[in-house]
């Protein structure tokens, strides 16, 4: 027997046990060529993570679909693995050598590496533990690191190959430069946010002595990097000096006025300087005009590298001297600004500073503000690759869902520039490039490999390349190198192509296109069949979830709640703006007060679920998961009242059995029901599940069948064949509701299933094994489905009048009946029992055609009258002055509302929301005035 109580904590770490243990996750089946497979990669999280509810969402909803398909009969395989997270898993351990009053430096590169494995084998199974809490059935005995050997020597073998290829180089080119990492950072690892800065406005002197320009810049500092001054074709205030040369303020050095759309003549004065080595714009205007003799021609040809790696201001030398005043040489970039603006004003060359917003782009590990940095990088040279990616989507070899992001797809692919992928940090895959003392480079699988190829003596010394590969490099051969390419494994052979790929839209860029591409090139085929895009979990007012908002929520925390402090100290830890802390700290004083209670892994899943809609970001609200919370203990309790009624009495498959209208309607409807989630899950509607299971749950299930069942069960007299019938579908019902609802709430799901399956006459050692529920065409039953739907529109009708009233509900009541069809009829008499159990009739009597019946409350079924005389049933006096005195309350607060309505200080100050929540208030007290005062009516006339 269940126990009175649910108590998901205890059942959910009992039962993942029990699955994990008993390798239920593996896959399993028969040949694949007759069951057919099924396979999720996951995304892999970083090793240095922990769950947050884009890992919560997004994983619920793969270990839904496996655990669908894996019930459906197909061989499934979800792969786990996590990612070594280069730049965030060294700063870890960086972090940890600072508390030691040490560098990485101080260990040298070696011993680092091996600090960082320890770390990872000591502390970097956070976030597959948390997995676990979830319920996700991963394969963990196959679970991969992207620094396995194995997906290292995947790692190498793509490198050789598209280096032999031609497609991978290495060149001096502009990237995002973490100056405090001093490393190239990805555009995903890049945070722009509004930030208050300032504009000024610099005056560039004229070379021929008629003026100057007045150029506009939020970066004075990288004037000394300029190599022209650009100015809109089309701007009539300056095509006259187009050609012209303007003496760079501070250096006296001659550079160019040149024509480029780019310079929009609205922003600023229309005049842009161009400093292409640190700023993306002004290197791409720098590539339509570096032929140009005016540019060509100068230091560097144009290209002036200002910054050291730091950030700060290098001596930038030519063959006559410094391009670089010496007066500036070593400032920090800020530091040199303020000196710059200052030189400038005593100069007479600032023209003005006007506060400014601008975009401010920062780090998102170290939260320095990169700095476009010229620097030498090895590249990926991607259109020759991004041409077959893009026909796999346009023949419908992959689909995206919903459709519409294949245009994002799109856009991107075809404008793709070439990605660079070294990062200049020791964690990670060293790029398998070698030098010589000349110079030369040697690309190859191992130094001995390389000194065989090219003929290469022990005397000649090589040196590997100190630069790592960016993560997203491994990651992008995840769905082929976790099953083991280059080699010609089995898995691979079954498992590739994957079936989905469940991601957000925020790294179609940077993860799901280079899949693309690189499993086309190297594994013969897609990665994938579908790709599904879901939206950002966001808060309850949809804003995003971050750490500096204090308005992130754990998972975990939903799961097994906190309490109030402990949610502040966690939400205002290692705050990257310290400031925040207190302001965060009285939000969430404000917001939970109480803390956050346990709802558990199964209330969350089916929160998750319900809330998937196709292509929409997600406002988690709390109400949603407690509503939810409830529906488990509604599960939880209509099982238990099942499997008593079942303990005395099981099935017995050789006594004659008969089917109530009851029992063949609800088995109508779960049919209808088990068709709806098939449908559902096929096209990816998660929420459409959910809702579906929901309300047959719910609604059909416990509220309606669980009372019509009843008068069967109770009544002594009811025939032996009508309660096995109903004690067969009770078992039945339940069980396929608990194999249908299992893929979204296995927990609870399994716990009940093995308290009924003896009952239930079910074999099985576990129900995510059983056979997921199928439509069965002879349970439609329309007649049944009528016949019920009548019952409950004259239940529900009267109670309605008992509602109204003021009658208590379990007073039996004598009920006319006028105007009924013969069906009526024939149903009256079949309902009798449901109708006196649930509605409380005391008789049911038929009125002839011709009969004057007495003053009643009426409810109608169809054409069909159901009448309650009134005379008698309730105190006239008394329910007319009660009546009298809820309607002086209800008036009073419409002549409140009406005034305040009334008011223009109200209406024009108050927020919109405010007004429009009053005039909500308005209508429905309105409405609540009339029914009173109708009801008020009818009782005044008994």
């Amino acid at each position: 027997m269940l126990d009175k109580n649910y108590d998901p904590q205890t059942l959910e770490r009992k039962w993942y046990e029990a699955w994990e243990s008993r390798g239920y996750f593996a896959p399993a089946g028969g040949e694949p060529s007759q069951t057919g497979t099924y396979c999720i990669m996951i995304p892999p999280p970083n090793v240095t993570g922990s769950l947050h509810m884009g890992h919560g969402f997004n994983n619920t909803i793969m270990d839904a679909l496996i655990r669908y398909h894996r019930m459906c009969g197909k061989r499934t395989l979800w792969q786990p693995g996590t990612d070594h997270a280069g730049i965030a898993t060294q700063m870890v351990v960086e972090r940890q050598l600072e508390a030691e009053g040490r560098t990485r430096h101080d260990l040298g590169r070696e011993a680092f590496i091996e600090r960082v494995w320890t770390w990872k084998g000591e502390s970097g199974g956070t976030i597959t533990r948390q997995l676990r809490r979830l319920g996700s059935s991963l394969d963990w005995e196959h679970e991969r690191f992207t620094m396995d050997e194995g997906l290292s020597e995947a790692v190498r073998e793509v490198f050789v190959r598209l280096y032999e290829k031609g497609l991978i180089y290495r060149g001096k080119r502009l990237v995002n430069w973490d100056p405090v990492l001093h490393t190239a950072v990805s555009d995903l690892e890049v945070l722009s946010e509004e930030e208050a800065g300032q504009m000024w406005e610099m005056r560039y002197p004229l070379t021929n002595g008629t003026g100057h320009l007045v150029v506009a810049t939020t970066r004075p500092e990288t004037l000394l990097g300029d190599c022209a001054v650009a100015v809109n074709p089309h701007d009539e205030r300056y095509r006259h000096l187009i050609g012209e040369f303007v003496a760079l303020p501070l250096t006296g050095r001659r550079i160019p006025i040149i024509a480029d759309d780019y310079a929009d003549p609205e922003f600023g004065t229309g005049c842009v300087k161009i400093t292409p080595a640190h700023d993306f714009n002004d290197y791409q205007v720098w590539l339509r005009h570096r032929d140009e003799s005016s540019i060509a021609d100068q230091p560097h040809g144009g290209l002036i590298n200002i910054f050291t790696p730091d950030a700060c201001l290098r001596a930038n030398q030519i063959e006559d001297g410094d391009l670089i005043p010496t007066a500036y040489v070593g400032l920090d970039r800020f530091a040199a600004r303020q000196r710059i603006v200052a030189d400038l004003e005593a100069q007479g060359l600032l023209a003005s500073v006007k506060d400014h917003r601008l975009m401010v782009p920062r780090g998102d590990r170290s939260g320095a503000i990169i700095e476009p940095y010229l620097t030498d990088q090895w590249y990926v040279r991607v259109g020759p690759l991004a041409g077959p990616a893009i026909a796999a989507v346009e023949d419908g070899r992959i689909r995206f869902v919903p459709d519409n992001w294949k245009n994002t797809y799109f856009d991107w692919m075809r404008n793709i520039q070439d990605w660079c992928i070294s990062r200049q940090i020791w964690w990670g895959h060293r790029i398998p490039a070698w030098y010589d003392e000349q110079g030369n480079v040697y690309v190859g699988r191992s130094e001995d490999a390389i000194r065989t190829r090219h003929g290469l003596g022990p005397d000649v010394a090589l040196t590997q390349d100190p630069d790592v590969l960016d993560t997203w490099f491994s990651s992008a051969l995840w769905p082929f190198s976790t099953l083991g390419w280059p080699q010609p494994t089995d898995r691979l052979r079954d498992f590739y192509p994957s079936s989905v790929l469940v991601t957000g839209f925020d790294i179609i860029f940077f993860w799901v296109a280079r899949m693309i591409m690189m499993g086309l090139e190297f594994a013969g085929d897609v990665p994938f069949r579908d790709v599904y895009i879901h939206g950002l979990v966001r808060d309850a007012h949809g804003d995003k979830m971050s750490k500096s908002k204090g308005n992130v929520l754990d998972p975990i925390d939903l799961i097994d709640g906190i309490g109030l402090e402990a949610l502040v100290e966690k939400r205002t830890r290692g705050l990257m703006q310290p400031h925040l802390a207190e302001r965060i700290a009285v939000q969430t004083r404000q917001d939970f007060p109480n803390g956050i209670p346990a709802f558990g892994t199964d209330a969350l899943r089916f929160t998750f679920a319900a809330l998937a809609t196709t292509g929409r970001d997600i406002k988690f609200d709390l109400n949603r998961i407690e509503g939810y919370r409830n529906f488990c203990n509604k599960l939880w309790n209509a099982s238990r009242y099942v499997l008593m009624n079942l303990a005395d009495a099981p099935p017995a498959d050789d006594a004659p059995m008969t089917l109530s209208a009851a029992d063949r309607w609800i088995r109508d409807r779960l049919n209808t029901t088990v068709a709806s989630v098939h449908e559902a899950l096929a096209a990816y509607r998660f929420d459409l599940a959910a809702q579906a299971i929901y309300e047959f749950t719910w609604n059909q299930f416990c509220d309606w069948y669980l009372e019509l069942c009843k008068p069967v069960l109770t009544a002594a007299d009811a025939p032996a064949a009508a309660k096995l019938g109903t004690r067969a579908t009770l078992a039945g019902t339940l069980e396929t509701l608990l194999r249908l609802a299992h893929p979204i709430m296995p927990f609870i799901t399994e716990e009940i299933w093995q308290k009924l399956k003896p009952l239930a006459g079910v074999n099985g050692d576990t129900i995510m094994m059983a056979p997921y529920p199928v439509v069965d065409p002879s349970a439609t039953d329309p007649d049944a489905c009528r016949e019920i739907e009548w019952v409950q529109q004259f239940i529900l009708g009267v109670r309605r009048i008992k509602g109204e009233m003021n009658i208590p509900p379990a007073r039996p009541l004598p009920v006319l009946i006028a105007n009924a069809s013969d069906q009526d009829r024939a149903w009256l008499i079949a309902a009798r029992p449901y109708l006196d159990f649930l509605a409380r009739t005391a008789s049911v009597t038929l009125l002839a055609d011709d009969e004057r019946a007495p003053e009643s409350a009426i409810a109608l079924v169809g054409d069909m009258r159901i009448l309650i005389p009134m005379a008698g049933l309730i105190d006239k006096d008394a329910e007319l002055k009660r009546l009298a005195k809820e309607i002086a309350r209800i008036e009073a607060d419409l002549t409140g509302i009406e005034q305040k309505l009334a008011n223009p200080n109200f209406v024009d100050r108050a927020p919109a929301a405010v007004v429009a929540k009053e005039r909500e208030r308005l209508a429905s007290q309105g409405a609540a005035l009339a029914r009173l005062q109708e009801q008020a009516a009818r009782i005044g006339a008994l």
